[in-house]
């Protein structure tokens, strides 16, 4: 009799939990028609790891899900509200829980904001980074392109051959290439094609508070997102932050060769450069030629004309030499952060790469292009030619993997962790966020 009792009352119990589960299932069904339907509202505010782990995947259906349920990007010169469209809802119960739970966290997002400069035959090395920052990233990015008049059409044509579901994660403006202050063509040449461009994005980006540049040569193998919050870390007097240009000095460029000021110990690389562009504009900057000190754009001219002579590495250096006089406005971020072959080929010296694994690939010396470090030629190569709605594991990773066991024999390739330990828990987290968050059921 008490085990009647007993099965009655759990019979009846289970009962409740499914009316009550049911209830709430269909309690939540009409706002979020209403809220879907909103194609301004999904294109403004994306739920990023929705369509990243939709990509990671490589499901058909969720990928066809994702395209219906996100607005289109902005193109450089288009306006904000132009070129919406309708969002149909796919009926089944199943994904429209999946959608209701994407939709009740998004939230107002801030956008990150990119800056590449490409001259010459950087097209397809540049579409390289912009790809790799979108796989893996997370908020909007607005792309800031800065390229030669004959590269500009061609990266238009590129970047809108993008399946629609991949543009929707971001924005890019191209612009020409210029300098505001001394001989455009001096400042053109100065080391490689374009370089010293970055230096005056704080005079010619002048409505955006905070930038990341990169060179060309650069992959991202976590989320964008991680080094961007970097900026929060600064305290009152920072305004930029690099990596050390070596971290041995007795095999350092600078602090073996070099014959002006430079920052710190072994100098800082300019080819990551996390950069809060308010605080430059409105900073004078001590300088070892005026006591009174000079903004960002009264600066650039009159030391370039005093260095000019005695500098190799271009705009880089008259960088390390602005720091060098005002260190207090410089933020160091470890070497993860900035991976260049210099890391591995005199022995592994990047103790946090090995920890965390690398976060950003910097591909300097020409390596994606040619055989001397194969191990970065792989990273490259398999981002270059991965199509964007495949499965990231199964056409990203593992052929990552598997071609770094061509690469243990050299001397970059012999800590293959190094190189794939970022990337795959990327993956595993963007799995983790679908399979965890999205599909069971919602309490």
């Amino acid at each position: 009799m008490r085990i009647h009792c007993r099965v009655v009352v759990i019979v009846a119990g289970f009962g409740v939990f499914l009316l009550l589960y049911f209830l709430g299932g269909n309690g939540a069904d009409d706002p979020l028609l209403k809220e879907v339907g909103e194609g301004r509202e999904f294109e403004e505010d994306r739920e990023s790891s929705w369509s990243q782990s939709s990509y990671l995947l490589g499901s058909d259906a969720d990928a066809k899900l994702a395209r219906k349920s996100t607005g289109v990007g902005v193109r450089a010169g288009q306006k904000d509200g132009t070129d919406r469209r309708g969002v149909s809802v796919n009926s089944k119960r199943f994904q429209s829980n999946v959608i209701q739970r994407v939709t009740r966290r998004r939230r107002t997002e801030e956008v990150m904001h990119l800056a590449v400069v490409a001259c010459g035959n950087r097209l397809d090395e540049t579409l390289t980074m912009v790809k790799s920052a979108v796989l893996f990233s997370l908020k909007k990015i607005k792309f800031h392109i800065f390229a030669e008049d004959p590269l500009a059409p061609q990266f238009e044509e590129r970047l809108n051959q993008w399946p629609r579901s991949i543009s929707a994660m971001f924005q890019y403006s191209i612009y020409p290439i210029s300098f505001s202050v001394g001989n455009a063509d001096e400042w053109k040449k100065l080391f490689k094609p374009c370089a010293a461009q970055r230096l005056f994005l704080p005079v010619i980006l002048k409505d955006v508070d905070s930038l990341l540049y990169v060179d060309t040569d650069v992959l991202f193998l976590r989320p964008m997102d991680d080094i961007w919050r970097l900026l929060k870390a600064f305290n009152s007097t920072q305004l930029a932050a690099m990596a050390p240009e070596h971290e041995v000095p007795k095999i350092g460029w600078y602090s073996r060769f070099a014959r002006h000021p430079f920052y710190g110990v072994t100098g800082v690389n300019s080819g990551v450069m996390l950069m809060n562009l308010t605080r430059i504009r409105s900073r004078l900057f001590k300088n070892g030629m005026i006591p009174s000190g000079l903004s960002w754009d009264d600066l650039l001219h009159p030391l370039y004309q005093k260095y000019k002579n005695h500098i190799t590495w271009g705009d880089q250096d008259l960088l390390n030499i602005i720091f060098h006089y005002n260190p207090e406005c410089l933020f160091i971020f470890p070497c993860q952060w900035n991976y260049r072959p210099d890391h591995c080929m005199y022995g592994s010296n990047c103790k946090e790469a090995e920890e965390e694994g690398v976060s950003i690939l910097h591909g300097n010396r020409g390596v994606y292009h040619d055989d001397k470090q194969p191990a970065f030629k792989v990273v490259y190569d398999a981002i270059h030619d991965f199509p964007f709605e495949d499965n990231m594991f199964q056409s990203l990773f593992y052929p990552i993997q598997t071609k770094f066991l061509d690469t243990v024999n050299t001397l970059c390739g012999r800590i293959p962790q190094v190189f794939l330990k970022q990337i795959e828990k990327t993956m595993k987290k963007a799995f983790e966020e679908k399979v965890v968050r999205h599909i069971r059921p919602h309490k």
